[in-house]
């Protein structure tokens, strides 16, 4: 193969996985509960603000949202140690010791989590690089194993990762999630380490249900931020009684008396707005009336919120470092830092990283003067 073939080979195979890299980034934000939404992704977290325009989306994402840190769950691994070995050398010439003897692993899918294995092996016994088998394993769960030290004791870098959660459709429903016991031992010896593993695939706000909660008008539970209703009864708090809707009356969906039916973008369903969907899957309507979209905001340079922000309800809301109605305008300031260390050299104001000069004074950072 030339060298110009390898590196439109390599070439490829970037942009490949930089493809694959900006698919697995992508969440759920048409998810309707917290267990969902991080299921769809490794980064993917929920926001249970109340009212929140914004539910699934990045941590990133959220924040940019508006939603505050204490209203996010975004579950992650963990490894906890349960059981080291008490002993620092082998029981006999032919024992090894291994530390830790117990560890408990909690595994988000799509990440991994890690830690050292350490192996004091038998005086007598040559220092080989040992071979560690598995018990085993659940469906979906890797491990791997990485040599760190090469010398007695030895350290083995142990790395777990899950592929994914398993589907409510499984057979073992019971234990979809664990724990699962797993034991990793060095070939040719009795002493293993046990793992017990664990999948989080489940949001903690899941677990707690807030029955007759007022926030659901005391007609249901509030879970990660939402009313689960109970019947009749129906809405974002549970204000409304379907049974008493006429199935035909359209007025519940309307944002005022002459207004179209879910602003034209929707059907109205025994009172509510049903919205329509996109071809596009990033692309949606949002509110009550189907008022809102994501993406109707302001171009800039031919990029929706000039690339900097992103579009809530026809508003941009920007990121970070970014300021303006189109998110058009940066907060730095180094490019209005004068060669005395000062903005705009005293002589002006740093707008958007640009010098408004005062009158009399004029260049890049205002150095200059008429006068």
């Amino acid at each position: 193969m030339s060298a110009l073939k390898l590196l439109v080979h390599l070439g490829l195979l970037l942009v490949l996985s930089c493809l694959c890299c900006a698919e697995e980034l992508k969440c759920s934000t048409s998810a309707h509960k917290c267990d969902e939404c991080i299921q769809s992704g490794p980064a993917c977290a929920w926001c249970s603000a109340p009212n929140s325009n914004l539910r699934c989306d990045t941590l990133k994402g959220l924040r940019r949202a508006g939603c505050l840190k204490s209203y996010v769950f975004n579950p992650r691994g963990r490894v906890q140690v349960v059981k080291n070995d008490s002993g620092t050398e082998p029981a006999d010439a032919h024992t090894l010791s291994l530390q830790p003897r117990e560890v408990s692993l909690y595994l988000r899918p799509g990440l991994s989590e890690s830690f050292p294995l350490t192996i004091t092996v038998p005086t007598e016994q040559p220092i080989t690089e040992l071979i560690m088998d598995t018990s085993t394993l659940p469906a979906g769960v890797n491990i791997t194993f990485k040599n760190t030290v090469n010398e007695n004791p030895l350290v083995v870098q142990v790395t777990v990762t899950a592929t994914q959660c398993p589907s409510e459709r499984d057979d073992l429903n019971q234990n979809r999630t664990g724990p699962w016991p797993v034991h990793i031992i060095p070939r040719g010896f009795l002493q293993s380490v046990k793992l017990e593993i664990n999948l989080e695939c489940q949001c903690d706000c899941s677990r707690n249900h807030e029955e007759n909660s007022p926030g659901c008008g005391g007609r249901g539970a509030l879970v990660c931020g939402q009313c689960e209703c109970l019947a009749p009864y129906t809405g974002q708090q549970c204000q409304r009684d379907i049974s008493s809707i006429p199935s035909q009356n359209d007025d519940f969906c309307r944002s005022g008396p002459n207004a179209p039916v879910c602003s034209g973008r929707g059907k109205c369903r025994e009172g509510f707005c049903e919205c329509e969907t996109r071809a596009n899957k990033e692309e949606r309507y949002s509110g009550m009336f189907c008022e809102c979209s994501n993406f109707d905001c302001t171009f800039d340079n031919n990029r929706m919120c000039g690339g900097h922000g992103k579009c809530e309800c026809g508003r941009c809301v920007c990121d970070e470092g970014w300021t303006g109605e189109v998110c058009a305008c940066t907060i730095e300031t180094a490019s209005c830092s004068s060669k005395n260390q000062k903005l705009c050299n005293d002589n002006g104001m740093c707008i958007c990283g640009i010098c408004k000069c005062e009158s009399h004074y004029f260049g890049r950072t205002c150095e200059d003067s008429f006068l």
